[in-house]
């Protein structure tokens, strides 16, 4: 089980990109493709906006305790939650391997 604060933490950053993504993607369109003066203006925006605002901040972790490493992204789960539910049948079409 991970710490609390941590999880807190990580959904705070969810909430923060979440309300900054549309502006973000406003401004890396115009630092991408606009004028030598529009780019500036919009670089020094975006370094002005918060470091949680950036998607990259958010920590992938398991659904059910949280742990951060050993993420598999089609569950949504840890390694170890994935292993356990697959032995109780809890994930449907999921079966152990045998050769």
């Amino acid at each position: 089980m991970a710490k609390k604060s941590k999880i807190a933490a990580n959904e705070r950053r969810k909430a923060v990109v979440v309300r900054y993504a549309q502006r973000r993607a406003e401004l890396k369109e115009v630092v991408r493709t606009g004028a030598a003066e529009e780019r500036a203006s919009a670089v020094r925006e975006l370094a002005r906006q918060p470091r949680d605002a950036s998607a990259t901040r958010v920590r992938n972790r398991d659904a059910v305790d949280g742990r951060p490493r050993g993420y598999l992204g089609t569950f949504g789960l840890s390694r170890i939650r994935f292993r356990q539910m697959a032995h109780r049948g809890e994930l449907p079409g999921v079966t152990k391997a045998s050769w």
